[in-house]
């Protein structure tokens, strides 16, 4: 999306009325001071970029506005009749719904057990109740999705639905309320670059018609062309306040980090033996986006091979597959040479498979468990935390220590519960846990989602000094910057079928967009 695409009020110099004050927050967490003294002002029709590394106080200060959090200084004001701006009671989430403000959240407020559909009519429409305005609240969502891009079967629980999807739903909530301020927190992180270009075309349509935006985000070219100012945090202060029209991307991350933040480099390698192959294996999932269909692929040493494609197209069944979570229905999976007839996590890993899961919260990270203990939880038999069947303790701590800084894991201690740190915190201990053992072969899915500049930039790094040293690297990501910055070659998954598009060199990402979106003879012909 343009520069041009922007609400046209703010450009043509109009001073419209101030909607939301956010005045001299702060907000604690027994020593931590996680918001400081911040202020922050929007105006109807005005998208303003809220911007910071990872734990800079960004969602604390959202929680904050939609009554999650109650802070211990300062002020909420939204716009009240004839727009005279009246304080927001705290702590209470129904008097900031009521008072206008919808929030979509970075992970998930889903209820699992209930369908797409009746997630983004609950609190809204009675389901008792529902029968009498289906057709009209069922044409009203059918509308923003034709519309928006996105995409999902709504009549399947939401338990069944993948990372990207549950997302989806996430976003079609918010938008199927009549909100007049939005607060949009890494809205785009599993969408594809089509999709979000068709969020942000809404997003300016609403805007246009007043509805005011804060919009979270780590993707800087999102922020440079969907926003009109940007305001960014720093250690839970506001570090600095630009004009989009003025911005660049590195002057961004410079305010963002506090020092410049240098690309990661990709260097020609020769690619060494073969890995992991894949000979037309078949799984046969529960549904499409579980399963693959005849898939063949090679992935060598000193090589990273990048998986492009829309959510939902087999990306689970690939990762499950090469975790040892599934076997295959037909076909075979060799590594190192040899057919694999074990199909389990445990012995993948005592191969030498490591795995950096799609979901950090899910599937990377024991929540209530300390950092020492999920730093070690996948290699317990290791001397340094076990001796004559009992935990070594103290071995955990050792180790988390060295851990904790060679990987600038920001925490309190080894003792620290994990579910307190930042996603991107959170990562860094997955990576630590996963890169320390030096595996043979590296599934990274999603590596970088909802991660701020500089820590994509950490991941990055270390993912191409694994490759350096003779990982090979499986890539799935619905980035294709990230792609095209890490990838030596890219596969195209679409309905369950891989298909090599070929070395980086030779591609483009409209041609691999046309792939994923399975216009495969348009792409060749590109």
């Amino acid at each position: 999306m343009s520069a041009a695409k922007r609400t046209s009020a703010p450009e043509a110099g109009i001073e419209l009325p101030v909607i939301l004050e956010l005045d001299n927050i702060t907000k604690r967490f027994g020593p931590v001071i996680a918001n400081d003294g911040i202020s922050l002002t929007l105006r109807r029709g005005e998208v303003v970029a809220l911007l910071g590394e990872n734990g800079s106080g960004k969602t604390t200060l959202m929680n904050v506005l939609f009554g999650h959090y109650v802070a211990e200084d300062g002020e909420v004001r939204v716009a009240g009749k004839n727009d005279n701006l009246v304080q927001l009671a705290p702590g209470s989430p129904q008097t900031a719904l009521e008072a206008g403000i919808g929030m979509v959240h970075q992970h998930f407020t889903l209820a699992e057990n209930l369908t797409g559909f009746e997630n983004i009519l609950l609190g809204v429409e009675s389901l008792f109740g529902l029968a009498r305005g289906r057709g009209a609240a069922r044409q009203k969502v059918q509308n923003i999705v034709r519309e928006s891009g996105l995409a999902v079967d709504l009549d399947i629980r939401v338990s069944s639905l993948t990372v990207g999807e549950k997302q989806r739903v996430e976003i079609l909530k918010a938008l199927y309320r009549d909100a007049r301020i939005l607060v949009l927190d890494e809205p785009t992180a599993v969408l594809t670059p089509q999709e979000s270009e068709g969020l942000f075309e809404i997003i300016a349509k609403l805007s246009a018609g007043g509805l005011a935006v804060i919009f979270i985000s780590h993707k800087l070219h999102e922020v440079l062309a969907a926003s009109h100012r940007m305001v960014i945090l720093r250690g839970g202060k506001v570090a600095g306040k630009l004009v989009t029209a003025d911005a660049d991307r590195t002057m961004i991350a410079e305010m963002m980090v506090g020092r410049s933040v240098p690309g990661s480099k990709r260097s020609a390698m020769a690619p060494g033996e073969i890995i992991l192959k894949f000979d037309g294996a078949h799984v046969d999932g529960v549904d499409a986006r579980r399963s693959l269909h005849n898939a063949s692929i090679e992935v060598r040493e000193h090589e990273i091979v990048g998986i492009a494609g829309v959510t939902g197209n087999g990306q689970a069944a690939l990762a499950a597959l090469i975790s040892g979570l599934v076997k295959p229905d037909k076909g075979s999976v060799q590594f190192l040479g040899e057919r694999v007839s074990k199909f389990t996590p445990k012995s993948f890993m005592d191969a030498g498979i490591g795995r950096i899961p799609e979901d950090r919260h899910h599937d990377g990270v024991v929540g209530a468990m300390s950092v020492a203990e999920n730093l070690a939880i996948e290699n317990l038999e290791d001397g340094r935390f076990s001796s004559n069947g009992m935990l070594r303790f103290a071995g955990f701590r050792e180790y988390a220590d060295a851990m904790i800084d060679t990987y600038d894991i920001r925490c309190s201690g080894p003792d620290a519960e994990t579910r307190l740190l930042s996603g991107g915190n959170m990562q860094k201990l997955i990576l630590a846990r996963v890169l320390d053992c030096e595996p043979k072969l590296i599934l990274a899915n999603q590596p970088t989602r909802g991660l701020d500049v500089g820590a994509q930039t950490d991941v990055h790094n270390r993912l191409l000094a694994a490759r350096e040293r003779g990982a090979a690297i499986v890539l799935i990501s619905e980035d294709l910057d990230e792609l095209f910055a890490l990838a030596d070659r890219i596969v195209v998954i679409h309905a369950g079928n891989l298909e090599d598009a070929g070395a980086i060199e030779n591609l483009d990402r409209t041609s691999v967009g046309l792939m994923m979106a399975g216009h495969q003879d348009e792409a060749r012909a590109s």
